[in-house]
């Protein structure tokens, strides 16, 4: 069990962790740490995705009750963060909306798919990416279509229509999982000298991903609004994969995409709870804090959660 935490999950934390060392020592500076999350989010991650998808087998690999199991649970997590804050926090309802999202969106590809690699094997991510075929545009579509509609305030349905798409597909994340789509569906073919370099890029994803969070995290300090940061971090870390676990076992989910659903439900709020929170210049502390402390306090949760897995 001990080892589990060692050998799975530590290599990646450190990775975050001397990206955060290094740019806390001044070795790097924002605009370094900057310029290496734009060509991750910005550039290869989308590689990633749209390769991943292209050559996914849509048909074994989409499982409805895989996508059920946790995007239900998904949902639920953010009407529990979203009235949590209006009844608990008494916060005003721009708020509740970034905060409820801040439960809803966890960190799948920086860390899900390195450690459910580490932990089952490259031939377990198959679930990962179906999960995360529909992440982006399910949290961003509940996130912005829910503010949307606290902000309308006379707006017209075409306007209101508007803003929620231009929020999604504006979205560089979006359009790689869209062209995956086209490229598979459609049977197009990549042309091998494209594979290569794509295969390039994408060995730097992960890895470059992961240090720039820890140099992005450097950022962020835990200041005020602990009991809203500690709601959050209990949401994203024990309720959302209590759920996912409770629904999965409940539509009798396959181990391999049990597997996946439990450990993409268990990560940390992903840096884009920060990236809404700044969107819209609501609740901006309470995001980018969770972010910070539930991704230390993760450690340990994942590795309760990959006991329990392995038990099961």
């Amino acid at each position: 069990m001990f080892q589990s935490l060692i050998d799975v999950i530590l290599p990646v934390f450190l990775v975050i962790g001397s990206g955060y060392a290094v740019t806390r020592a001044g070795y790097f500076n924002e605009t370094h740490i900057a310029g290496l999350m734009r060509f991750t989010q910005g550039f290869a991650i989308p590689c990633l995705l749209f390769r991943a998808i292209a050559h996914i087998d849509i048909a074994a690999s989409f499982d409805p009750r895989l996508l059920a199991a946790f995007y239900a649970g998904a949902g639920l997590c953010f009407c529990v963060g979203l009235f949590g804050a209006r009844l608990l926090f008494k916060r005003d309802w721009e708020d509740c909306v970034v905060i409820g999202f801040a439960c809803l969106f966890s960190n799948s590809i920086l860390l899900g798919l390195p450690i459910t690699e580490r932990a089952f094997g490259p031939e377990a991510l198959t679930g990962n990416y179906a999960i995360i075929a529909f992440h982006a545009p399910f949290c961003y579509g509940l996130g912005v279509t829910v503010m949307e509609v606290v902000r309308a305030r006379g707006k017209s349905p075409a306007t209101f229509a508007g803003s929620v798409l231009r929020a999604m597909f504006q979205n560089v994340l979006i359009i790689g999982i869209v062209l995956g789509f086209v490229f598979n569906i459609f049977a197009i073919p990549i042309p091998a000298i494209a594979e290569d370099a794509l295969g390039l890029i994408i060995r730097a994803a992960l890895p470059c991903a992961l240090f720039a969070l820890g140099g992005v995290l450097v950022q962020y300090r835990p200041e005020g609004d602990l009991r809203a940061i500690g709601f959050v971090c209990a949401i994203s870390l024990v309720l959302h994969p209590g759920l996912v676990w409770t629904f999965g076992t409940a539509l009798a989910l396959p181990q391999d995409l049990f597997r996946s659903a439990i450990m993409n439900s268990s990560m940390a709020p992903g840096f884009n709870a920060y990236i809404f929170a700044n969107m819209y210049g609501r609740a901006k502390r309470v995001a980018a804090s969770s972010v910070l402390m539930a991704t230390g306090a993760s450690i340990f949760t994942v590795w309760f959660w990959l006991i329990a897995l392995g038990a099961r």
